[in-house]
């Protein structure tokens, strides 16, 4: 089958141990990832072939950075180095009623110092049938934002599926361009939309409803704003507590509606990268399965992740397979 391509942030993840606060801790793990890159680490994972297109520091941050993705199998022809350190965030980690927090230090890193005139996007998509992005890359700089349209208007022309999860972050865009107005742009070069209706009102500046019928208008309007859209899947999640977590997908393709029971998760590990893992399993279904079955293989693969410490979903695709197939006792493999 053919490759996918990535594009986006190769970031360090700085966090307390355990669930402390920063105030208590004297010392850090860290993790690399980055909302794309555990997209195509997942992926990886799971068996599939995967080209990322970024930019590190040229250093040894950098390299160790390099190194974490060499380690999947993934393809770093297309990762360019620059003299500006790598982005980073730091999370605290809550538990029960006590939220996570966030904070990032991206917005002057190497990625979004990427170059956009030194990719060749047509040698990077060479051999791939999917390319996915989200909303996050092009709110970095007016750099990412360039590289980025310009990738997508070349896999638009070799014919290749787009995916994209058009994640706003409003802390993101401080370069002079209108989010909501970018995205919009960029998802009219796509073909698959993975999000719902909080995303798409903030593209379209709609207000639809959350419920069925709501998601139902709001993905007739979306397509018909952007007709080059014609499958959309969303993910839900419910949060009870931090520690307790329930996700459910739904879609529309081609006037049909589908959705997924929900899965319950009551002792949530590590909720970061849980709507990646959705991502990554969509496409790895969309690669093997039916739309369906696809959307049932990334509920159980976003499921699986909110155990897994750390950003990336390390779960095989059999692993995914034996949740959907409702087997989540827990029973000691041998």
């Amino acid at each position: 089958m053919g490759k996918i391509l990535t594009f986006g942030e190769i970031i360090m993840r700085l966090s307390p141990p355990g669930n402390r606060t920063m105030k208590q801790s004297h010392e850090m793990e860290f993790f690399f990832g980055g909302t794309e890159l555990n997209v195509a680490s997942s992926l990886a994972t799971m068996g599939c072939e995967v080209k990322h297109v970024s930019a590190v520091s040229d250093d040894f941050v950098g390299e160790s950075a390099l190194s974490f993705v060499k380690s999947f199998g993934i393809d770093t022809n297309f990762i360019s180095k620059n003299e500006h350190p790598l982005g980073l965030y730091f999370l605290e980690v809550g538990s029960s009623v006590r939220a996570s927090r966030i904070a990032y230090n991206r917005l002057n890193g190497s990625f979004a110092n990427i170059e956009a005139e030194k990719i060749d996007w047509k040698k990077a998509l060479e051999g791939c049938d999917y390319f996915h992005w989200t909303g996050i890359s092009p709110g970095i700089s007016a750099s990412a934002y360039e590289s980025l349209k310009e990738g997508l208007q070349t896999a638009r022309e070799l014919g290749i599926e787009i995916t994209t999860d058009p994640a706003y972050r409003s802390n993101l865009w401080k370069y002079g361009k209108n989010g909501n107005e970018v995205l919009k742009e960029l998802v009219s070069l796509s073909t698959i939309f993975i999000g719902g209706v909080n995303e798409i009102n903030e593209i379209l500046g709609t207000q639809f409803s959350p419920d069925k019928n709501g998601f139902l208008e709001a993905c007739e309007e979306l397509k018909k704003q952007c007709p080059s859209i014609h499958k959309i899947f969303d993910k839900i999640r419910i949060g009870v507590t931090a520690s307790s977590q329930q996700t459910q997908g739904r879609a529309l393709i081609n006037g049909n509606y589908f959705e997924t029971k929900f899965l319950e998760i009551d002792q949530v590990v590590d909720r970061i990268g849980t709507g990646d893992a959705f991502a990554a399993g969509l496409i790895y279904g969309l690669k093997n399965f039916d739309d369906e079955k696809a959307l049932h293989f990334a509920n159980a693969a976003c499921a699986i992740k909110h155990t897994i410490l750390g950003d990336i979903n390390y779960c095989s695709a059999e692993d995914v397979l034996e949740v959907m197939a409702g087997n989540s006792g827990g029973r000691i493999k041998r």
